[in-house]
């Protein structure tokens, strides 16, 4: 029996993430498994706020789901104590506002990165949600994957031995929107309204990469326009502004070198959308999204380059799948339970507005390097989001990029 309703303001749900990844596949499957169960044995169920701006579309899908609050209010929302959680997936442009509100009212937060347009911004909302001793969280959905929850695993076992590189490909082709709809909304490519890659990705690799294998030390990037004219859900044919491609080289605390390719303009060919390799002393690992294979030094092949023969071993035979030895869950739905069990009981967390902090400083740099042709380095943030060196005033903002 749930001992009580955690109840959840759930902000800018009609879009593609907030609905299918937060709504359906998180919110809604762990009201349908009967809640959250907590560490003494005890549940607590959630309950939903559907807010947008058209109330035509959130009475649509409260209608779909059974659900029976929906606002375009958010003040008064955030004004009514049935509500502890504010959760945010609003387009990046509008977020921090909303989020100030929400800090503002009280609400522990939860919410979609980039958490603010630009380094500072995202350091001001920590450092007011500390200030407010409100709980926050930042979605790090690509930690809770199968495939990388199974690296985490080797990292942790040693299999690796000294791990010498990372080497990341990430990517699809987006359709222009021209012959055919494109799978994304325009605002991605327009750098006015919040989209580019560099801002949307590096965020990701920031986490994957400082809580798998180390903190990003510096960066050196190129990002670039690739398509440069696109059509929009209207049918409308607009200026793309930001970047849809961007090419990175991340020096990470240790040593390690990581290299991640990341693109809205390559067709693929791998066995998923995201794929990393890591290559150690003792033995190496080909990762994506749920596979996970992997060669120990001891059955490591012996190539010779002959450019005058054709090659006669089979590499993608002696490489071993790793098993999957337990049920894995949606990961945004494993992370939001944890948030959950955060709020109702103060389990740990770590993924807070401070980690949202360091993926959009990551961002910035990266951005910076492209504009300089030059690497960038990223200071050390303290505990209080302090950095230890300065962070670079003149990196330019999302907006600027």
């Amino acid at each position: 029996m749930a001992t009580r309703t955690i109840g959840i303001i759930m902000n800018g749900v009609s879009g593609r993430m907030g609905y299918r990844q937060h709504l359906v596949r998180s919110i809604l499957a762990i009201r349908e498994a009967g809640g959250v169960e907590l560490s003494d044995g005890t549940k607590v169920q959630v309950e939903p706020l559907l807010v947008g701006r058209n109330e035509d579309k959130l009475r649509e899908l409260a209608e779909r789901h059974g659900l029976e609050h929906y606002t375009t209010n958010l003040d008064e929302a955030l004004a009514d104590d049935r509500w502890e959680i504010y959760a945010d997936f609003l387009v990046t442009k509008a977020r921090a506002k909303a989020i100030k509100k929400a800090i503002a009212a009280g609400k522990a937060i939860y919410t979609e990165k980039p958490t603010a347009e630009s380094f500072d911004e995202a350091l001001e909302l920590s450092r007011l949600a500390t200030e407010a001793g409100i709980k926050n969280g930042v979605v790090h959905d690509k930690l809770y994957l199968p495939g990388l929850i199974k690296l985490r695993r080797l990292v942790d076992s040693g299999f690796f031995g000294r791990i010498l590189s990372v080497r990341g490909e990430f990517g699809y082709w987006v359709f222009e929107g021209d012959w055919h709809p494109s799978q994304r909304p325009s605002w991605n490519y327009r750098s006015e309204d919040g989209g580019g890659i560099v801002v949307d990705m590096f965020p990701h690799w920031n986490y994957v990469l400082e809580n798998l294998f180390g903190r990003v030390e510096s960066v050196y990037a190129r990002a670039v326009t690739e398509i440069d004219r696109r059509v929009d859900e209207n049918g409308e044919t607009y200026v793309a502004t930001a970047d849809d491609a961007a090419y990175g080289i991340f020096e990470l605390a240790g040593g390690i070198t990581a290299q991640i390719n990341s693109s809205w303009t390559t067709r693929v060919n791998r066995d998923e959308l995201v794929e990393f390799q890591v290559d150690g002393t003792h033995g190496s690992a080909v990762v994506g999204l749920f596979g996970c294979k992997i060669q120990p030094r001891n059955a490591t092949p012996k190539p010779v380059w002959n450019p005058d023969l054709k090659n006669e071993i089979d590499f993608d035979a002696t490489w071993v799948e790793v098993p999957d030895t337990e049920e894995a869950i949606n990961g945004f739905r494993a992370q939001w339970e944890e948030f959950i069990r955060h709020v109702a009981e103060d389990g740990p967390h770590p993924y807070d507005f401070l980690a949202g902090a360091r993926g959009m400083l990551l961002a910035e740099k990266g951005l910076e390097s492209h504009r300089t042709g030059a690497r960038t380095d990223l200071p050390e943030l303290s505990v209080d989001g302090v950095p230890a060196s300065p962070a670079g005033a003149e990196a330019p903002t999302v907006a600027e990029s």
